[in-house]
């Protein structure tokens, strides 16, 4: 299996990458949602580009360091969903924003506004900044439909800034509270006379349902690319779906149960998402990695279960396919058996 290839190594089936593209894309068009990918996941200008040829609308950063990398690119519809702070990130974000022709960022407080105001005040162009909601996920946004209007009024009248819209990252399941915020924001600011140009929802696990939420006009989805071992146990896609892999080998069975291999934490990362183990072996349901330490992976086989021999190499499928691409400099693009090429993760480490 890739004999040419050393490893650990992160494999990218573009064919898988590519069906998932086309099938997601196809039921956004279906349902009228505009798409807007996140980049976070595959961090690669090629894999951008693919979106957008398909009919995405833009791309979605959460950090500066990702835009910029997706600006040099070619890129040139962006949203950063991230409050950005300090004289350091708002002189970049003026900088980016000078050669981006649609960029786009998120608030959720008064403080970002107004740092925001205070960097764009006299541009040529205004920044587009939306209103971060909170509707059940408990990481950022404004907590009510109140507090998104009044800072949405905040944003309008600010100098060199243009109120956007509203955006919400909701915890799996919560399709419904999307709906149910957005109602209750939409019939506020209609009272308020404030037009709301983008209602933005986002997320993989729930990504079929998207048009249950039928306020939501822009969905935002990472991890649908590649897919992973959670969107499986989520029943958001088969393994066959899986385009990214770890590719590793056999190195010690030390035991009758176990099976060692040379991918470990940091390849695999030790995301659980509610599950057991750290992995699965692709096209060996019957093993999985259940623990790990930096470079070793353990997997146990069960009674009477052939295990793998020691040199024998195994594709497995992380539980959080957007942790790996962040811990490898290079990806190995493939077509089913075929090596394609060898791909720099441009926006790796970019979290700044």
């Amino acid at each position: 299996m890739f004999p040419d290839i050393d490893t650990p190594a992160v494999l990218i089936d573009l064919d898988v990458a590519e069906r998932n593209i086309r099938h997601f894309q196809d039921y956004c068009t279906e349902h009228g949602l505009a798409l807007r990918p996140h980049i976070k996941t595959h961090k690669l200008p090629r894999l951008a580009h693919l979106q957008m040829a398909a009919g995405a609308v833009g791309v979605n950063c959460q950090k500066l360091g990702e835009a910029e990398v997706m600006a040099d690119a070619g890129l040139e519809d962006i949203l950063i969903t991230y409050n950005i702070l300090g004289p350091m990130k708002l002189a970049r974000l003026k900088a980016l924003a000078d050669r981006v022709p649609r960029l786009a960022v998120t608030a959720d407080n008064p403080v970002v506004v107004d740092g925001l105001a205070e960097t764009f005040a006299g541009a040529e162009r205004p920044l587009t900044v939306r209103v971060e909601c909170d509707t059940g996920a408990r990481r950022c946004g404004v907590a009510t439909a109140d507090e998104a209007l009044a800072l949405a009024r905040r944003i309008d009248a600010a100098p060199g800034l243009a109120f956007g819209g509203l955006l919400t990252y909701p915890a799996p399941g919560g399709v419904h509270a999307v709906r149910a915020f957005f109602q209750d924001a939409r019939k506020r600011f209609d009272a308020a006379g404030l037009d709301i140009p983008v209602l933005s929802s986002g997320g993989s696990p729930d990504m079929w349902r998207a048009h249950e939420a039928g306020e939501v006009t822009e969905y935002r989805a990472g991890t649908y690319v590649y897919n992973d071992r959670s969107l499986i146990a989520a029943g958001a896609c088969h393994p066959a779906d899986c385009a990214l892999t770890v590719l590793s080998t056999v190195v010690s069975t030390p035991g009758r149960s176990r099976v060692i291999v040379d991918a470990g934490s940091k390849v695999l990362t030790t995301d659980l998402f509610g599950q057991t183990g750290y992995g699965m072996v692709a096209g060996r349901p019957e093993f999985e990695v259940t623990a790990v330490s930096e470079e070793h992976g353990h997997l146990m086989a069960g009674a009477g279960t052939a295990r793998p021999r020691v040199g024998e190499r195994l594709r497995i499928i992380p539980n959080h396919a957007c942790v790996v691409s962040n811990m490898v400099d290079h990806v190995v693009l493939v077509r089913g058996d075929k090596v394609v090429a060898t791909e720099p993760v441009a926006a790796r480490g970019r979290v700044t």
